[in-house]
């Protein structure tokens, strides 16, 4: 029986500076830095979650924090705008809050919804949209409380270079139920609460350029291993060559390029984030896999360091 996605498990990004990073999405944008750790493939990197109190799949977004980093193009082949969700009524609030910091927006409109839309530091383009799904985020770093937090992903926008097989594949090979069109955004729904509205924009935009600002893939949720072997098995029988499974720590991930040349992933959902940290200290030390404990003292001295700041 053909499998149905839930939706959006993280999605990951390329950015600079890591303090602006720490700065903007915890200080500003009120998410918890639920865990600091490095990128497996480049250890003298880190690798940053922001997500919602828990670090819940469906809330966390990934950065690979590069100072200095070149600059990136969104374009085919991305993740082209990421969208959070925001309480009923928040809007008032995230205006002024965005203006206090000095972050230019703009309201938009799609499919009969609003949107504030503006930028990170970095170049990333990100919206707010107000919805009712989704549970509150408890979360509380200065003065954004539950009423106006940040939930979650919204969903995203995708930047295809080939709209044709994008669309059919969302559709039938992970299993999203198209709810309309409009212009020239195709609407797809996963069944999730958070993460799961996905908007493609059927004209191409030109070649996107991995770097600071761009976002490098975008993960599905499975329920478990055997949910996810479930998935790879469909995603190549729809033709498209799958990764054997990667560690990491947090979900085992699989890979895929699909034929608009996005990366997507399927991540698990366990086991999660309070594996090597308790609920209550998510995000506050480094956290190493074990084949890098040993460089540890090494890391330490050499990654910059960053501090989760309130900066109301």
């Amino acid at each position: 029986m053909a499998k149905n996605s839930k939706g959006i498990h993280h999605i990951t990004a390329i950015v600079g500076n890591p303090q602006e990073n720490v700065d903007f999405y915890a200080g500003v944008l009120g998410l918890r830095l639920v865990k600091k750790t490095i990128n497996f493939d480049d250890p003298g990197t880190y690798h940053l979650y922001f997500g919602n109190e828990a670090g819940e799949p469906g809330t966390i977004i990934t950065f690979f924090p590069w100072d200095q980093a070149y600059k990136g193009k969104i374009g085919d082949g991305q993740v082209g705008v990421t969208t959070y969700a925001v309480p009923s009524g928040a809007f008032g609030f995230w205006e002024q809050r965005l203006s206090k910091f000095g972050v230019p927006f703009e309201k938009t409109a799609r499919f009969e919804e609003q949107y504030i839309a503006f930028e990170d530091p970095h170049g990333l383009h990100l919206e707010l949209v107000e919805r009712e799904s989704g549970k509150p985020n408890a979360w509380n770093l200065g003065s954004i409380g539950p009423e106006a937090a940040i939930k979650g992903f919204a969903g995203a926008t995708l930047f295809t270079a080939n709209a044709e097989k994008t669309t059919e594949l969302l559709e039938s090979g992970l299993g999203l139920k198209k709810a309309g069109q409009e212009n020239d955004l195709m609407r797809f729904h996963a069944s999730a609460e958070l993460g799961n509205v996905i908007d493609v924009k059927l004209t191409p935009v030109g070649p996107g350029r991995m770097g600071a600002g761009t976002v490098h893939h975008i993960a599905w949720r499975a329920d478990d291993n055997a949910d996810q072997m479930d998935w790879k098995r469909q995603i190549e029988e729809f033709g498209l060559q799958v990764t054997p499974v990667q560690e990491r720590n947090y979900f085992k991930a699989i890979y895929f390029r699909e034929y608009g040349d996005i990366l997507f992933e399927i991540a698990t959902d366990p086991p999660g984030f309070a594996i090597d940290e308790t609920p209550e200290t998510l995000g506050e030390g480094l956290m190493l896999p074990k084949q890098y404990e040993h460089y540890r003292a090494r890391l330490n001295q050499d990654l910059m360091p960053i501090a989760v700041r309130k900066l109301d």
